[in-house]
């Protein structure tokens, strides 16, 4: 059964940004959606974020699986990836506006504090995809091109978008574009 997860952001929630509209769409193609408000979101932690999802007995990681994430949210779902057991292999995993570089006074210094281990990741998704803008306030273009580069993943810029949330303006209650590329990746 085809399943996402869906992680929002550094201070955000589930009923942020482009998130409801893109779990309603994916209901739509016959995955089971999960999108949790993550705990202390204003100050992310890998292991509480840890913690609350895969304690979660409702939820399974599966060959079927896909992770979305937005901003520290994709950071978040990168490392959830690095913890996994090692016969757990999911889908795929989508970042947006994701970094893993420690930037000054970061809020996300909870999920920096241990080293990314990219082999361990890529042995845990058979497809990444890294979405960015070269306009991001928030997290540099080069880090994307560092990131899909160290995941073996494709590398999607898309131009003038920001930081891909409603700072940019009120269309980004939707994101066509990540759904089409989810859809092209899943079965």
């Amino acid at each position: 059964m085809k399943n996402a997860l869906i992680l929002h952001g550094t201070a955000n929630t589930s009923a942020g940004n482009w998130f409801p509209w893109l779990g309603a769409q994916l209901q739509a193609k016959g995955f089971t959606v999960w999108c949790p408000d993550l705990p202390g979101a204003d100050h992310p932690d890998l292991d509480r974020y840890a913690a609350a999802i895969l304690s979660n007995t409702t939820w399974q990681f599966t060959e079927d699986s896909i992770i979305v994430g937005h901003s520290s949210g994709g950071t978040a779902g990168l490392k959830l990836l690095q913890r996994l057991p090692k016969e757990t292999v999911i889908h795929a995993c989508f970042t947006v506006s994701s970094s893993f570089v420690k930037h000054g006074a970061d809020p996300i210094e909870g999920l920096m504090r241990e080293d990314f281990q990219f082999d361990v990741i890529k042995e845990h998704a058979k497809h990444f995809v890294v979405f960015h803008s070269d306009d991001d306030p928030y997290v540099p273009i080069a880090d994307a091109h560092i990131l899909s580069e160290r995941l073996s993943g494709e590398l999607i810029v898309i131009r003038g978008q920001g930081h891909f949330n409603l700072e940019k303006g009120p269309q980004y209650r939707q994101f066509p574009k990540l759904l089409e590329t989810i859809l092209a990746y899943t079965p």
